[in-house]
């Protein structure tokens, strides 16, 4: 394996696309942000980074207090709106029907419509470049008792909880594996069982009740008989012989001639003149100039 060298970029991804609530429950405001993530598990601490030129920067700041709210797939519009446009010039939750709850231990509203809402207070604000980092500290959790699973725990595929990663939104994918199952010879042998699972994808079967929906292809004449010609590869067939395209009408239709014999390809003299037998004449308009032909209204073509 090659690898280069790029330039400092922000290539820690995926990262959870949060919508951070603030202000009241009266007069919310959220915004989408990428720059999140946890600092410590105990005290439980968690930051967001904001330009300073954003709207929510400023009611954060004043308030001490936000709320990070994680948002599922089905949520995504409202996520990246929230991302792009400002809280100065629209009321986005009311663009986004989005529903401004009370959440206890702060005065921020919580977004009801989000399975998961984490509560924080504002311990620091530091600079760093273009961003203001707020390090803050979780105060209180509020999860949708739908997604919690037998074992009390979050299950986050059902929930379907968003990603973000260079510009693009993602879910979630199957689980691979929990904490510490490398160690453990039970889980170990349970995932290497589902590595080698395939799964078979079948068709489901038609019902009686279902109408056939197939495409139906007209029906045509044949000039030979008069006969309906079906489209299908069973029914003629082509092959070559002799150097020359000829193709076999099938057995259950009837032969053009009288005498029990296939059409023929009718060649007399060897210089490409037609030949009839006796006794045969030929279908009506075959062989005649296309100058012989008239409209219906009985003039002649003109010649261009």
């Amino acid at each position: 394996m090659t690898k280069i060298n790029w330039k400092p970029g922000t290539m820690l991804s995926p990262l959870p696309p949060v919508m951070v609530s603030c202000g009241t429950v009266d007069k919310p405001n959220v915004m989408t942000v990428a720059w999140t993530g946890i600092i410590s598990s105990d005290p439980v601490m968690t930051y967001v980074s904001i330009r300073p030129q954003r709207y929510s920067h400023d009611i954060i700041k004043e308030s001490g207090e936000f709320v990070i709210n994680l948002p599922t797939w089905n949520m995504v519009t409202a996520v990246d709106f929230c991302g792009v446009k400002s809280g100065r010039d629209i009321d986005k939750f009311k663009e986004m029907n989005l529903t401004a709850a009370p959440c206890a231990n702060v005065s921020a509203p919580q977004i009801e419509e989000c399975p998961v809402s984490i509560a924080c207070k504002v311990k620091s604000v530091t600079n760093y470049g273009v961003h203001d980092m707020f390090l803050a500290e979780v105060v209180g959790v509020s999860v949708d008792d739908k997604y919690i699973n037998a074992k009390g725990a979050l299950d986050l595929e059902k929930a379907g909880i968003l990603a973000y990663a260079h510009g693009n939104y993602y879910t979630l994918g199957r689980n691979l594996g929990s904490f510490g199952f490398s160690v453990n010879k039970a889980k170990l042998k349970q995932m290497q069982k589902m590595e080698k699972v395939e799964v078979e994808v079948k068709k489901p079967k038609k019902t009686s009740d279902e109408k056939d929906t197939g495409k139906r292809f007209p029906v045509r004449r044949s000039p030979f008989g008069r006969r309906p010609l079906k489209k299908d590869d069973a029914f003629r067939k082509t092959y070559k012989a002799e150097g020359d395209d000829r193709r076999v009408r099938d057995e259950n239709s009837k032969p053009f001639n009288r005498d029990g014999g296939n059409r023929r390809d009718f060649r007399g003299d060897g210089q490409g003149k037609r030949d009839f037998s006796a006794g045969r004449r030929p279908v009506s308009g075959f062989g005649k100039k296309p100058g012989g032909h008239k409209p219906a209204n009985g003039k002649a073509f003109r010649k261009a």
